[in-house]
């Protein structure tokens, strides 16, 4: 009995991987001092890749199905060990089985900010994350380039380097595109995009395939972020200073047909001159650092040219004329109107 059971260690039948763990991505059959007989089952499951190896040289590739191994199912070993097609002896030879699942949800991202030149900004430091997933789709490229002859290889083991990967690409894509930061920020969908189409040929030389990429996230650092919130505001309070100003011009004319006019607005009637000019003024000013406000507005009610006077003098007679203005009202306006001219 004890003599059957070493001689059945010594011969193997059946060749075939259960995974029992996630995340293994290469893991080489147990051969120790055994041999595989000639016709043999090798069973390769729908999630799976299978790769012969004759002393350090890839031999036959075999992709999810049932196989009986003899000369005619592997014909690159039968050249590698001079077999005739009638050889029936058990032989040795390497045998790995290689997961093809999908490996979701690996994250990438920036450990430290990256130094980029941007259009708007000049020299920035940025920062980004996502995720990816891909999945192993060429063996015998993985098997040279990664795993090699090594008992199991996971997928912690190659995040690392699939990570450097992913950031180096993405600085260069920052480079190359020229995008602005703003606009690449607030676009991120199209920058996965174009991130997958760059990476993708760099994992297909690691035997990888790349299923998808997602920006979730493109920022400057805290100190930056300031600085362009800063910036923003600035350009928003130039927008508001000219939204202001228009207001202002439509207001007038709203004014002038009230039946106070402009007097209800605490400057009268014959104050109308240039008050769109001391309102637009005014405005602008609260929104810059106040250096003598009061003084200000002064200045721009004096700065009245005498067409404008003539003007208001005009429009104040034909009040006059409809008894809406009194003829003391009247002088009362011209002499203060004049006075500014003076």
């Amino acid at each position: 009995m004890a003599l059957m059971d070493f001689i059945k260690k010594q011969f193997i039948d059946i060749l075939q991987w259960t995974e029992e763990s996630d995340g293994t991505l290469a893991w080489r059959f147990p051969m120790q001092e055994m041999e595989i007989q000639n016709g043999a089952s090798l069973t390769v499951r729908d999630s799976q890749l299978a790769l012969f190896v004759n002393e350090g040289t890839v031999a036959d590739v075999f992709t999810p199905g049932m196989y009986k191994l003899t000369t005619q199912t592997l014909p690159v070993l039968t050249y590698l060990k001079n077999w005739d097609k009638l050889f029936e002896s058990p032989f040795k030879s390497d045998l790995y089985f290689f997961s093809t699942r999908t490996q979701l949800d690996q994250k990438w991202g920036t450990p430290n900010p990256i130094t980029i030149r941007d259009k708007d900004f000049g020299i920035v430091r940025l920062r980004a994350f996502g995720i990816y997933s891909y999945h192993l789709s060429d063996a015998k490229t993985f098997y040279q380039k990664i795993s090699g002859t090594r008992g199991e290889y996971t997928r912690e083991e190659l995040e690392g380097q699939l990570r450097n990967t992913m950031i180096a690409g993405m600085t260069d894509l920052f480079g190359e595109s020229g995008v602005a930061f703003i606009d690449m920020a607030s676009n991120q969908d199209e920058f996965g995009k174009a991130m997958h189409f760059k990476m993708a040929p760099v994992f297909a030389e690691f035997g990888l395939t790349l299923d998808s990429l997602v920006v979730q996230n493109v920022s400057l650092p805290e100190e930056l972020q300031k600085i362009l919130d800063q910036k923003i505001g600035m350009n928003m309070i130039g927008d508001m200073g000219r939204f202001t100003q228009y207001q202002v011009a439509n207001s007038i004319p709203v004014a002038a047909a009230n039946e106070s006019g402009l007097a209800g607005m605490g400057v009268g009637l014959g104050a109308g001159v240039g008050f769109g000019q001391v309102m637009g003024q005014s405005m602008a000013q609260a929104m810059q650092p106040a250096v003598a406000p009061v003084a200000a507005a002064v200045a721009a009610v004096a700065a009245v040219s005498p067409d404008e006077v003539v003007a208001t003098l005009e429009k104040l007679h034909g009040l006059v004329e409809k008894g809406i203005l009194s003829k003391e009202e009247f002088e009362a306006k011209k002499v203060e109107l004049l006075k500014k001219l003076s």
